[in-house]
């Protein structure tokens, strides 16, 4: 479970730390106060966009950190030793990110750096959010596929089919490739030979170029370079006044002054440091003198060296490594264009027997969505009765379709409001409410199968009446029985439902606006409730209506 989120310089919150608990947790609160922050936080430590307009007015930063303690780590151990960082400290995991103004920003997960990529996969391991507006990715035919597969726990088999599909496409990709039009074949494959050799027998070795470079310069100026370490060289060590000479006069004395006081034995160890230093920089500089005699015919060859690189940076790519990848490339398309019909006759072959297996693990794969699509829908239509159509009906229709990524099926959720209303496909129900009623239906059976353990509702509710607020809040808390569930509400029958009631408020200090979030005890509670009635005169008649309906959820 999410057990402590915390948020510092995001948007209108300044500081604030939210200790959530199992269960349901609703939090309420007056429109504009920051309850979509929280969970703009939460997304933020997910892997969603950072951006820099979500820093508080005033700050250089900002940033949240999401504690999570998790009965069972193995699979988020996997994604983290994988990512080679240390696997969590007693099923603990802490992740933090912070979004600078100016600089790199960080994302740390155990006080360990860390990628978003790393922070994606975690996330969906560990948070399935739904917003306000998610509802609409049920009318999506790939999101309805998606949940008819995790419904049945398909996806070993899904994957087996993907795999077969992959070296399918791969090979019709690459059929493709070989039988698009070349022009005149002939020009094009001399073309391509003279490159080959052209690039062959210039042999451009990566790093080679800048060494060639380095050693002409010096070649170049030999004898300068052979004057300059012979100055250098004498002026340290090979000269009568030189440096070394110097140091052993000095140590004479330190030596002598060591007999009289034994704290200047520390000095003279640091000079004799400094005459080895020197005698190893004299070694240094009579070693590269001695290396640069000059060789007019070594100079020659650089000079040539050079000459080869500068042509095949004009010709072909500014650097060897992209000059190897066009001689690869060249070599392949030659090989390509030179056995061409024999590979497509081959590949032809390989394409009807991949497109074979493709066709086998589709039906397979078919076969059993088929066998979970009426479970599927019957579960989706009971949850839908106990959210106010009691005569609603669910259907999910499966049809042949082309070869794609996904299989071999189109899905087709239907649905019938009520009852002698004929099967509707979900994408033409007008209703928002309805539709948001369905989604909460589907989250709440797959709730049932899902290992995900914290659920995020965003305003669930938006578009549903009182009635009907009251079912949504008792399935969301039902939910809550096998998952922690985040529920941000504007209804009241939705509220007194939840295990934890959070409110989010705001306030006006010094010019500036706060947000704050507490955990409503009973007093406080009743009074949010009767606000969420009532408006902010609090009534005798509301804070009665907000006790009712507490003492009715209980």
């Amino acid at each position: 479970m999410l057990t402590t989120l915390r948020v510092k310089n995001l948007a209108l919150v300044e500081k604030v730390t939210v200790e959530f608990r199992p269960g349901l947790n609703v939090i309420t609160g007056e429109t504009g106060t920051g309850k979509s922050i929280l969970i703009g936080a939460l997304s933020l430590l997910l892997g969603d966009r950072a951006e820099t307009r979500m820093i508080r007015a005033g700050a250089d930063a900002c940033g949240a950190e999401a504690v999570f303690q998790l009965a069972d780590a193995a699979a988020v151990d996997a994604l983290l030793e994988a990512a080679g960082l240390e696997p969590c400290d007693q099923g603990q995991l802490i992740i933090r990110r912070v979004v600078k103004a100016e600089g790199a920003n960080q994302i740390l997960i155990n006080d360990q750096p860390a990628t978003l990529q790393l922070l994606k996969q975690l996330g969906e391991q560990l948070v399935d959010m739904h917003g306000p507006y998610d509802h609409q990715s049920l009318l999506n035919p790939d999101f309805q596929l998606n949940l008819l597969d995790a419904f049945g726990r398909l996806w070993d088999e899904r994957a087996a089919y993907e795999a077969v599909f992959a070296q399918w496409r791969g090979l019709m990709e690459r059929l493709d490739a070989l039988s698009s039009e070349v022009g005149d074949l002939d020009a094009e494959i001399d073309r391509l030979a003279y490159r080959v050799q052209d690039l062959e027998s210039a042999a451009p070795v990566e790093g080679e170029d800048e060494q060639v470079a380095q050693e002409q310069r010096l070649l170049g100026q030999a004898q300068r370079v052979q004057e300059l370490c012979g100055g250098a060289a004498e002026a340290l060590v090979d000269g009568e006044a030189s440096a070394f000479n110097a140091l052993v006069g000095a140590q004479k004395n330190i030596e002598e002054l060591a007999r009289l006081d034994p704290a200047a034995r520390d000095w003279l160890e640091q000079l004799r440091g400094m005459a080895v230093q020197l005698q190893e920089l004299q070694g240094g500089l009579h070693g590269l003198a001695g290396r640069l005699e000059h060789d007019p015919q070594r100079l020659a060859w650089l000079d040539e060296r050079l000459a080869v690189y500068q042509r095949l940076r004009r010709k072909y790519a500014p650097t060897v490594p992209e000059m190897l990848k066009i001689l690869e490339q060249s070599r392949t398309r030659l090989h390509d264009l030179r056995t061409r019909d024999e590979q497509i006759a081959q590949l032809k072959q390989a394409g009807a027997q991949a497109l074979a297996a493709v066709h086998a693990r589709g039906a397979t794969l078919r076969q059993q969505r088929q066998a979970v699509c009426k479970k599927l829908a019957d579960d989706v239509t009971g949850e839908l009765r106990a959210l106010g159509f009691p005569g609603g009906c669910f259907a999910v229709g499966l049809s042949p379709a082309e070869p794609a990524p996904s299989g071999l099926d189109a899905v087709e959720f239907g649905f019938a409001p009520n009852v002698g209303e004929p099967m509707m496909p979900l994408r033409g129900i007008a209703s928002s409410g309805e539709i948001s009623r369905v989604m909460l239906a589907t989250k709440v059976v797959l709730a049932q199968h899902d290992r995900i353990p914290v659920l995020v509702f965003d305003e669930i509710d938006a578009n549903i009446g009182g009635v009907i607020g009251s079912a949504v809040g008792r399935k969301l808390a039902e939910v809550g029985r096998l998952h922690q569930v985040l529920c941000i509400t504007h209804l009241p029958q939705v509220a007194v439902f939840g295990q934890t009631h959070l409110a989010v408020t705001k306030a006006v200090r010094d010019g500036r606006t706060y947000t704050e979030v507490q955990v409503l005890e009973e007093k406080a509670r009743v009074e949010e409730l009767a606000r969420m009635l009532g408006g902010r005169e609090l009534t005798r008649a509301a804070l009665t209506h907000a006790r009712e309906m507490l003492a009715g959820a209980a």
